[in-house]
């Protein structure tokens, strides 16, 4: 599991890896190909359906569509390395234009179809897009951006070509077209960054990022479960999360997808009961919804065929895990830690031995096979031993290429040993489990004590008023920055600012309390559920300067 190489004569550097060893990866093999490899033993398998209208897609039509508009594209004059824009919430049909555009040899790069037409616009000229793809309900924001448009659904709209229409032209155009080769260190996706730490940033991905970390994730997974497995597709598509861990990796085990293009708790238990859904990723709050909304009772959880949730995105406190597991007994909850720059890089399942469940409480699990991953002293660089917290690094096959014509940045994240440095602060155990502290730029410095925003988060919601929460830095003249609050409440509940702070005050050591609640009507979350802190603090400062109480009271 450990190997220490000598990194100077004075100096050994601590480097982990998997438990389990490494799995090999197929070279020279595509992420559609991968995907769809034995797709035709499935053909009359329902691939996707959706939760809303019931549509279904079988495996045939998958293989066929992306077949389809792979051709489509290059009649269109897609050529290898060009970006197509895809602006759709999740649909049935989501991944096969995903797929296609990289059977072209084009890259993929989704936006959130929440997103201003404003912020559509950046990303399509950031990435140079030479087509977008989108549907009716949002065409508007992007029919002026001068990029050719392909609409998905029946409707025509004038100065668009219809999806439909689009997919016959290529039957009639049969295989007439040439098709470039496309090689696994080709680009094939181009997610955009958060942004929640600075300015959005493309992270260039290759068919071997994508191939090499389906094979390290999957490596758990049991013949008998092949074709077996239905997977809820809520998590946005457009994330490198619900592209590649939800639809590729079903895909790859030939399993079901159930999509759901929004979140509605109604429509999230029903979907779950009426489609028989076996695994759901999610994210903590719908966990919280499961455990404390009333309208979860209405339903006939008996008929629930659920095995297991996996919570990512966001840490899950331990007391809302012990809640869940309290009304959910039969449901395991499985948690994973990654980044867009690198995909997953822990999951707390997977283990063949102990089965498919998590180790330990409040880990984010074990290493997955064919990474290196150690943990470094932010200020010195120096790695660390076991049981000592610094920033996490990973080396593997599953590295980014780097950031979209942005080399400095790229530089300032993997560096020149092919370390990609995460901004995470975690640790490794004993047992070989990795545990999330928090992120270099979030930690609060409160007169030289360092206080974790994810540990009084945690503990906030254990409050049985509070919803949701999120905790940042404000800055104070006395002790550099002080911890404060945003929370949104319970219907009805009548806690007040001071009952909130002394509820934190009893749970930590005096230095890590929360000194400042505001109340709110929701958090600002990307659409992985990360939360937006660095909008959630620019909002309570703007609140504190209108109202010119920038000397307000502290409880301090």
């Amino acid at each position: 599991m450990e190997t220490f190489l000598k990194n100077s004569p004075h100096q050994e550097e601590h480097i982990f890896r998997s438990r389990y060893g490494n799995v090999p990866v197929p070279e020279n093999t595509t992420l559609p190909e991968f995907v769809l490899q034995n797709a035709e033993l499935y053909a009359d398998k329902v691939a996707f359906v959706d939760a809303k209208t019931h549509k279904e897609i079988t495996y045939g039509e998958v293989v066929r569509n992306t077949r389809r508009f792979s051709m489509a594209l290059r009649s269109l004059g897609l050529r290898k390395g060009h970006v197509v824009i895809v602006v759709l919430p999740n649909v049935a049909e989501y991944a096969i234009i995903a797929l296609g555009i990289m059977s072209a040899g084009g890259v993929f790069s989704g936006a959130n179809p929440a997103a201003h037409a404003s912020e559509i616009k950046k990303q399509v000229e950031a990435a140079k897009a030479k087509l977008i793809v989108t549907n009716a309900a949002n065409h508007e924001k992007v029919k002026g951006l001068e990029v050719p448009v392909i609409v998905v659904g029946e409707e025509i709209i004038e100065g668009s070509i219809n999806w439909n229409n689009l997919l016959e032209a290529a039957d009639r155009a049969g295989t007439s077209l040439s098709k470039e080769q496309v090689h696994q260190t080709d680009l094939c996706a181009l997610p955009f960054s958060s942004g929640t730490t600075g300015i959005s940033k493309g992270v260039m991905l290759t068919h071997r990022n994508l191939v090499a970390n389906l094979c390290s994730t999957l490596f758990g997974i049991k013949p008998e479960m092949v074709g077996k497995v239905t997977v809820l597709g809520l998590m946005p598509f457009f994330h490198i999360y619900g592209i590649t861990g939800i639809c590729c990796a079903t895909l790859r085990n030939k399993g079901k997808v159930v999509v759901m293009g929004r979140y509605e708790l109604r429509t999230f238990l029903d979907a779950l009961i009426t489609e028989e859904v076996t695994f759901a990723p999610i994210v903590p709050p719908i966990i919280s919804d499961l455990v404390k909304k009333p309208v979860v009772d209405e339903f006939d959880l008996s008929r629930l065929k659920l095995q297991a949730v996996m919570s990512a995105a966001a840490p899950l406190a331990p007391e809302l895990l012990n809640a869940f597991q309290t009304k959910f007994p039969g449901v395991l909850v499985e948690e994973a830690y990654g980044l867009t720059e690198h995909s997953c890089i822990t999951l707390t399942h997977g283990d063949p031995e102990k089965g498919f469940g998590r180790s330990k409480r409040n880990s984010v699990g074990f290493i997955l096979p064919n990474l290196e991953v150690k943990f470094i002293d932010p200020e010195t660089g120096r790695s660390l031993p076991k049981n000592t917290p610094g920033e996490i690094c990973v080396r593997s096959q599953c590295v980014m290429k780097g950031y979209y014509n942005n080399d400095e940045e790229t530089a300032r994240t993997i560096d020149k040993e092919g370390w990609l440095h995460t901004g995470d602060i975690g640790y490794i155990d004993n047992d070989g489990d990795i545990f999330i502290v928090d992120r270099i730029k979030e930690i609060i410095k409160y007169k030289g004590f360092q206080v974790a925003p994810a540990e009084l988060e945690a503990i906030l919601l254990t409050h049985p008023s509070i919803e949701d929460a999120a905790v940042f830095p404000l800055p104070d003249a006395e002790a550099g920055e002080i911890p404060a609050a945003c929370v949104v409440m319970a219907n009805g509940v009548k806690e007040s600012e001071e009952d909130i702070v002394n509820y934190v005050a009893s749970n930590v050591a005096h230095y890590k309390k929360v000194r400042v609640v505001n109340f709110v009507e929701t958090i600002p979350k990307s659409p992985s559920g990360k939360i937006m802190r660095r909008i959630v603090k620019d909002q309570m400062i703007q609140k504190i300067e209108a109202s010119s109480k920038t000397n307000q009271k502290l409880f301090k």
